[in-house]
């Protein structure tokens, strides 16, 4: 007896010892504290999840077709250069991250709010898409795809969306950010531009119904004022993008004959506006002005020379093409693509992809067998902490609210002389002004 209840006891031992090691053996990087697993499991949003041999899937959302396809393709060309250059070679093969390749998935922002709707829900819908680099135009994010993907934890990164309220208090979306100015900033500068270098006293505006002109326009008629300007009795003027008769409108801004006119509006409006303001009595002497969604090929293709003469502002590039990276880049571009940049966020592109890369490699969990796991919300708080990332476009460090260009240069560019397809490559600007985000009450 005394035998068998020792074996007994040897056995339950045993067994006990199997189990403990069975648990240990369970226990697996993956499925500890601080593994994928519980990472994952822990995220509001889990992870992005890439096996060995898949590919990483960047989506974007931008206006690649119709009038403004010149603004979006600008800066999907921008992101897809990036993705070549992952590996130091730009040589048209888009690179790894990890040990994974990239896949792009393009959508069209239509640059209108149902453009941003569709897209942004396709692209929600679409498996494994890591983020999405758009939109082009703020009507199509601003309350609709900044928030049908945040509601998903995806985020939203912009090259060109310059809406103030898309990253103010209230507003601002937790997965949206963008490598864009904000155009507290960029009104400010063109106030400054009238007022202060061409010493211009009396200025009108026209915007028309996207969020994007409309703040420009206010955030000018706000500065301009302050320092001392007048907008005219007719000076606050809106208009639809579709339209293309503007002559009545000007002449009524012609009673004033204002000095400046500001139309930060998208073209083919804005060299319409261009072209036809030439015609109209009363604004044989005024200054015409429009912003980036102007400075772009169309306008020049629009227009023609009836609009040489007409200034334009957006990001000041010239101190970049300095350098030999962008002397490259911009070769790369015209070999891969067949023409020179059209409009002035192919660098705010190509920054995007990079810092959302940079923060990729901060947050992924990496598998022994090679899968890659990307917990979004840690994916998002990572990308808003970047600071004093050098990018093409300039330095970027980014706000809790999105705003990752906080130290912003922008030029005026003269017609025929824009840094676009069409203009002068090696263009100057007739002006140009750094601003702090901080400057201007953001």
């Amino acid at each position: 007896m005394k035998s068998r209840k020792l074996l007994s006891g040897l056995a339950l031992l045993g067994a006990l010892t199997l189990l403990a090691a069975g648990c240990s053996s369970n226990k697996s990087p993956s499925s500890t504290v601080g593994g994928a697993t519980a990472k994952c499991q822990q995220d509001q949003f889990g992870c992005v999840v890439y096996k060995p041999g898949e590919p990483i899937k960047l989506g974007t959302l931008l206006a690649i077709s119709g009038d403004v396809a010149f603004l979006g393709t600008d800066s999907q060309h921008g992101a897809q250069l990036a993705l070549d250059n992952l590996d130091g070679k730009l040589d048209g093969t888009l690179g790894q991250t990890l040990g994974h390749n990239w896949t792009m998935v393009n959508e069209d922002d239509l640059c209108s709010k149902d453009g941003g709707q569709a897209g942004g829900t396709k692209l929600a819908a679409e498996p494994n898409v890591v983020a999405v680099i758009g939109t082009s135009c703020s009507s199509s994010a601003l309350g609709v795809a900044d928030k049908i993907l945040s509601d998903k934890g995806i985020i939203l990164l912009s090259p060109s969306n310059t809406n103030p309220n898309l990253t103010a208090e209230g507003t601002h979306q937790p997965f949206y950010a963008r490598t864009a100015h904000n155009d507290k900033i960029q009104g400010a500068i063109v106030a400054d531009f009238a007022f202060d270098k061409l010493t211009l006293k009396t200025a009108a505006t026209i915007h028309d119904e996207s969020p994007y002109a409309d703040a420009l326009a206010a955030v000018f008629r706000d500065v301009f004022a302050k320092k001392g300007g007048t907008i005219t009795a007719n000076g606050n003027q809106a208009i639809q993008s579709a339209d293309t008769d503007f002559k009545p409108l000007l002449t009524t801004i012609a009673q004033d004959k204002p000095d400046f006119l500001y139309f930060p509006d998208f073209d083919p409006a804005c060299a319409l506006i261009a072209k036809q303001a030439a015609e109209v009595p009363g604004l044989e002497n005024t200054a015409l002005a429009g912003s980036d969604g102007c400075l772009e090929s169309a306008f020049l293709k629009t227009g023609g020379n009836a609009v040489f003469g007409t200034y334009a502002s957006g990001p000041d590039l010239s101190a970049i093409k300095q350098g030999s990276f962008y002397t490259d880049f911009l070769a790369a571009y015209k070999t891969q693509f067949g023409t020179d940049p059209t409009a002035s966020f192919h660098a705010h592109g190509y920054d995007a992809v990079n810092i959302l890369v940079d923060a990729i490699k901060k947050v992924a969990i990496q598998g022994t067998d090679g899968t890659v796991s990307i917990p979004r919300t840690a994916l998002k708080d990572a990308l808003l902490k970047t600071s004093g990332f050098k990018g093409v476009s300039g330095v970027l460090t980014c706000t809790p609210l999105g705003d990752c260009a906080t130290d912003v240069t922008i030029a005026v560019y003269k017609a025929p002389d824009f840094p676009v397809e069409g203009g002068n490559a090696n263009s100057v600007p007739v002006f140009s002004e750094t601003k702090k985000l901080t400057d201007v009450g953001g």
